[in-house]
């Protein structure tokens, strides 16, 4: 389908208030779109199903699901958009706001000392007038301006408008292997990914990366990490480790898996009972779907063993896999009756200075600011 008509597909199915999500993979060209053929809400208990998920932050609410078999399923090549340049946003957040996030900062500074907890992430929602918000547009600018995220647009009469550009992959699994990243560190992007970083940045992300391949192993096989990395998310640069793993004869299913990993120490904390505990006390608001998961569940992939066309026969042999592909809703907007919420967040550990950590929420908020208007 061509942009123009894809586009049309997608607008034309929020005006009739039917639920779709339209989502490009990272560093892929092609958008896909889902379209629910009517407005039930559905719902995945164990994710065994084929479809696209959206799941919250506290697992104790519901996964909903888009199943493909109530679906249409559709896809434009490349979208090529203006880039937008990077300006320090006008948009400037209240000092009603700062004085709260600094105050569970100072809690979290105090619990990390007399307790186990050694991180926890603690987020905020920045609130911008949606008087000039025009949903597809906000859309074009996310996938023009981050290519190596996971952008996406997703609605649902029944609960909502979601837009983010996450950087972070929950889980990839492709037939029996399966890949996961460790994410932590932030340090705004100045035009090169050559960069150092600090104690803090460097141990917290060994904590989370140390943390993922212990409750791996417990569920899947042959546990690999990468060397760490630095990669560039927009106007951000992070520490990336590369995690895989192959699943198991036994293995139970993607729950058990799932479970393992989210929420993430990059969205939660270490160890991840207290750090949600915490949190869900604490924080000032609910997360909702940010900071959860979403993505491909159980997509069927055809690959074929031989790409010389002239050898027909061979493409008999052609063998499909199931792909399943999550991502952590993070740098993600929830479009409300009369404003927008960005939500941003900062891993709170022993060593954390309350300013700095507000400062890292306003750059992070400042490049999601940009795609607005």
């Amino acid at each position: 389908m061509n942009h123009h008509d894809f586009f049309e597909c997608l607008n034309a199915q929020f005006q009739d208030a039917l639920p779709f999500v339209a989502y490009r993979k990272p560093n892929e060209d092609r958008v896909n779109a889902v379209f629910q053929n009517d407005d039930t809400l559905y719902e995945t208990k164990d994710l065994s199903e084929s479809g696209f998920v959206f799941a919250p932050f506290d697992d104790a609410s519901k996964m909903v699901l888009m199943p493909l078999e109530q679906a249409e399923v559709d896809y434009c090549d490349a979208y090529e958009g203006e880039e937008v340049v990077t300006e320090t946003s006008q948009l400037i957040s209240s000092s009603e706001q700062k004085m709260a996030y600094m105050d569970t900062i100072e809690k979290a500074l105090s619990t990390i000392e007399q307790t186990d907890l050694k991180k926890v992430v603690l987020s905020r929602p920045d609130y911008v007038s949606n008087e000039n918000f025009q949903v597809f547009e906000v859309f074009k600018r996310l996938l023009s301006t981050y290519k190596t995220a996971f952008v996406y647009c997703w609605y649902h009469p029944k609960i909502g408008l979601w837009l983010g550009a996450t950087p972070e992959t929950l889980l990839k699994i492709e037939g029996q292997r399966m890949s996961t990243m460790a994410l932590a560190g932030t340090q705004v992007y100045k035009g090169t990914t050559d960069v150092s970083w600090g104690n803090k940045e460097e141990e917290e992300q060994q904590f989370v990366t140390d943390y993922i391949v212990s409750n791996l192993e417990a569920e899947v096989e042959q546990v690999s990490t990468s060397e760490r990395r630095t990669v560039r998310a927009g106007g951000l640069l992070h520490l990336q480790t590369q995690i895989s793993a192959r699943l198991g004869k036994d293995h139970t299913g993607l729950l058990q898996i799932v479970r393992a990993l989210h929420p993430t120490p990059a969205v939660c904390g270490l160890p991840k009972a207290e750090a949600k505990a915490f949190i869900l006390h604490h924080e000032t608001y609910n997360r909702e779907f940010y900071s959860g998961f979403m993505g491909e569940l159980h997509f069927k992939k055809r690959q074929t063993r031989n790409t010389n066309r002239r050898n027909v026969e061979n493409n008999v042999y052609a063998t499909v896999k199931t792909v399943s592909n999550l991502y952590v809703n993070l740098r993600c907007m929830q479009v409300l009756a009369n404003k927008v919420a960005l939500y941003v967040g900062g891993g709170i550990t022993k060593d954390s200075n309350p300013e700095a950590e507000w400062e890292e929420t306003v750059n992070k908020t400042s490049t999601m600011k940009k795609v607005l208007f």
